[in-house]
C-alpha cells in the first residue's frame, strides 16, 4: 500500500482511509486544545474534538484542569458546547443528570422512584487526559495516556527557544479557514521545502531557504532556516513588529515544526503561532491559527510598522502581479497561496487522468517521510484499505 515511499491517491480521496485515520491516529494521540490562558478561572470549560471523541476540559474549583468525555453517562447526550463557564455543576440537557466539576454524578431527577437505588459512585463522567506543555493545553482520549512531555520529548530540543508564556495573543492575527482538501495535503504542503522559493517567492523571501535544516524526529517534523542576509543586516529597522526579546542572535530565523498528527508551530523572530489542522471530512480540513507577540504598546507596534514599511514594500508582492488581489496568487498572502494549491491538488486527485510526477529527492523528502508515519499507524488495517498495493 506504501509504494516507493508514497501513499496511493485513495489515501486522499477514500472515506475508508479517512475513517481509519480518525480512529487510529486522531483518536489515539495527544490533541491540541488551546492556550493556557483560555482556562484560567474555576468553572471555565472548553470542548475539543479529538478524533472521534468530544472532550470537555474544565478548570476545577481547586484550579486543576480535568478532562472528560463530553457525553452523559445516561444516554450519551453532549453535555457542553464550544466554551464558556459553568458555576458549580454540569447538567445534561436531556434528563438533567448533573455532575460536579470533578466529574462525579451528584444528582438524578427521581420520577416514581425509578432511580431511588441508583449507585451514583460508578456513573461519573468518563475521564480523559489533560496536560500543559509549552503554554498550550493538550488532551488525550485515554485516561492513562503517556505524559504529553514524553510524546513530544524527542522533538522539543529542535523547537524554537520561544517562551509562549511571556508573549500575548494578538487577536487581530487569529485566522480560521475551511480548506477543500484532505488533511494530509495541508500537512504535506506545510512541510514541503521544495515549494518555498517557488510558490512563495513574493511572500516568504525574508528567510534563506537554501540553508534550511529539516527532518523527522520520530513522528514529528523539525524545520529551521535562518534570516535572509538583507533582512538580517538591519533587523531592528526591517522587522515589522517588536523582536522576541528572549531569543539569542543565533536563534533568529524561522522554526516551523509540524507536531504529529497536525499541529504546526510558526516560531519566528517576531512572533509565535499555532497552526492547528483539524480533519472535517475526507476532502475538507479546518485550520485555525493563533499568534502571540511581544507585550508592547500600540505605539510601539505602529513605530515598527512605519519604520519597516519601505523595506516590505519592495520585498513583499504577489506570485503573479498581473492577477487581481482577490485571486490567491495575486493576493501577496502566503496562506492564501497555500490554500489555493492544496485545493487544486485535491481536485486533481479526483481525475482519472492524474498520476503523480517525480518527487524531489531533498525538497520533497518531508512529504515521503510524513506518508511513512501515517502508514505505520494504518498498516495493521491494510486489508480494509483501497488503493495500489
Amino acid at each position: 500500500m506504501l509504494k516507493n515511499d508514497v501513499l496511493p491517491i485513495a489515501a486522499y480521496t477514500d472515506k475508508q482511509w479517512f475513517d481509519l485515520e480518525m480512529r487510529h491516529i486522531f483518536s489515539a494521540t495527544w490533541a491540541y486544545a488551546g492556550l493556557v490562558e483560555d482556562l484560567a478561572q474555576p468553572g471555565q470549560f472548553k470542548t475539543v474534538q479529538a478524533g472521534l471523541n468530544s472532550i470537555v476540559i474544565v478548570m476545577g474549583r481547586d484550579y486543576r484542569l480535568r478532562a472528560f468525555h463530553n457525553i452523559c453517562r445516561h444516554k450519551g447526550t453532549q453535555l457542553l458546547r464550544a466554551e464558556g463557564t459553568v458555576k458549580k455543576a454540569i447538567t445534561c440537557p436531556y434528563h438533567d443528570w448533573t455532575y460536579d466539576l470533578e466529574g462525579e454524578l451528584i444528582s438524578v431527577p427521581k420520577m416514581n422512584a425509578e432511580f431511588a437505588n441508583l449507585d451514583k459512585s460508578c456513573l461519573g463522567l468518563k475521564r480523559a487526559s489533560v496536560d500543559v506543555w509549552r503554554g498550550m493545553i493538550w488532551v488525550h482520549p485515554e485516561a492513562d495516556a503517556i505524559a504529553v512531555s514524553q510524546w513530544f520529548g524527542d522533538i522539543e530540543p529542535h523547537l524554537g527557544a520561544h517562551q509562549p508564556e511571556k508573549l500575548v495573543e494578538a487577536a487581530d492575527y487569529k485566522v480560521v479557514e475551511d480548506i477543500a482538501a484532505n488533511w494530509k495535503i495541508v500537512v504535506e504542503n506545510y512541510i514541503d521545502h521544495y515549494h518555498l522559493a517557488q510558490l512563495h517567492s513574493g511572500t516568504l523571501n525574508m528567510y534563506d531557504h537554501a540553508k534550511a535544516e529539516f527532518g523527522f524526529i520520530g513522528p514529528h517534523f523539525a524545520f529551521w532556516e535562518p534570516l535572509d542576509s538583507e533582512y538580517a543586516a538591519n533587523l531592528e529597522k526591517n522587522a515589522s513588529m517588536p523582536l522576541i526579546d528572549h531569543l539569542s542572535a543565533d536563534q533568529l530565523g524561522a522554526s516551523v515544526p509540524m507536531l504529529f498528527p497536525g499541529i504546526g508551530l510558526g516560531e519566528s523572530e517576531t512572533s509565535w503561532s499555532v497552526f492547528h489542522i483539524t480533519p472535517i471530512a475526507v476532502d475538507r480540513t479546518r485550520v485555525e491559527v493563533r499568534t502571540k507577540v511581544m507585550p508592547a504598546s500600540d505605539w510601539q507596534f505602529a513605530k515598527y510598522g512605519a519604520r519597516s514599511s519601505k523595506f516590505w514594500q519592495k520585498r513583499i508582492g504577489p506570485k503573479y502581479p498581473s492577477l487581481d488581489a482577490s485571486h490567491p496568487l495575486g493576493s501577496a498572502d502566503f496562506m492564501q497561496e497555500d490554500i489555493y494549491v492544496c485545493e487544486q491538488q485535491q481536485k486533481s486527485y479526483q481525475s482519472p487522468y492524474f498520476e503523480l510526477g517525480p518527487s524531489a529527492q531533498h525538497g520533497e523528502s518531508p512529504i515521503r517521510g510524513h506518508q511513512q508515519v501515517v502508514w505505520q499507524y494504518l498498516k495493521p488495517f491494510a486489508d480494509k484499505l483501497v488503493g495500489d498495493k
